[in-house]
């Protein structure tokens, strides 16, 4: 009997010679880039650098230039085409974009806010019943986030690092094969970034796949390996965190005198003097 190969898994993202345009602005130029499933990846760089555009472009809110030949710009899992919510049943995305959207819901409790997550809407929709085993996955998802302690509360009275932990907890309702955290600390005060921090490490070591798109150099877990810096909407390296993560690299990138520091895998990053 002939034992056919085991199937090699998709690409988690690959994008080939990527282009996107905002009004008449070019905000992300010939962008090649191949994330493979279980590959931790961290897509650093300043304000203005073009994250934000590269979120959009994974999540189908901005489209890719197109042209009449050459491989496909985009794919996900191996897919050109996605339907929105079938994106965010296999890559889990955390934005706060969400989470403004999420506030505003009136008398949305904290299991709605993750529950929604199976229907990709900010509620629950009155059409659709809520099974006990979406319920039980809920709990499950919160527990994964560290979050289950916030189960009876109602989502507008949480604290910008606990609505975190909750938006963690919505996007791994679906179990994802992965994670895309959008600036995930933006707003948050040390204590809060720390269990951010360490909700982190907890999913990374539970193989769930973080692609963590940030300016924070502290956010970079000892878990993730690789580091995508961008500058002008360009990728300006791509390699190990060893490498990247130091200061001549991130100096460059970031327009000033940057140092760094590297103490039992946890990252501290100041800027050297007068700018």
């Amino acid at each position: 009997m002939t034992i056919a190969p085991a199937a090699v898994a998709a690409p988690l993202i690959e994008l080939n010679h990527a282009c996107v345009v905002r009004g008449q602005v070019r905000v992300l130029h010939e962008l090649n880039l191949r994330i493979e499933q279980g590959q931790h990846t961290a897509i650093l760089g300043p304000n203005g650098c073009g994250k934000s555009s590269f979120i959009k472009l994974i999540t189908r809110e901005l489209y890719p230039l197109a042209r009449a030949d050459g491989p496909v710009p985009v794919q996900v899992l191996g897919q050109t085409r996605w339907q929105v919510d079938r994106l965010r049943s296999q890559l889990g995305i955390v934005t706060g974009d969400l989470s403004s959207n999420l506030a505003d819901m009136p008398g949305l409790s904290v299991e709605e806010a993750v529950i929604s997550g199976f229907f990709a809407s900010y509620v629950v929709p009155a059409h659709r019943d809520v099974t006990d085993a979406m319920r039980q996955r809920a709990r499950e998802a919160l527990g994964l986030a560290r979050a289950l302690p916030l189960l009876g509360r109602s989502y507008a009275e949480l604290s910008a690092g606990e609505t975190r932990r909750v938006l963690i907890a919505r996007a791994l309702v679906n179990q994802p094969r992965a994670l895309l955290l959008d600036e995930p600390s933006t707003g948050l005060d040390l204590i809060s970034r720390q269990h951010l921090i360490d909700t982190m490490q907890h999913l990374a070591q539970q193989g769930i796949t973080l692609v963590l798109v940030t300016h924070h150099i502290e956010e970079v877990i000892p878990e993730i390996a690789r580091v995508v810096l961008m500058k002008g909407g360009r990728i300006f390296a791509d390699g190990p965190r060893e490498q990247l993560l130091c200061s001549a690299p991130l100096s460059e990138v970031f327009g000033g005198p940057i140092e760094v520091r590297e103490e039992a895998g946890r990252l501290t990053a100041w800027v050297q003097g007068e700018l």
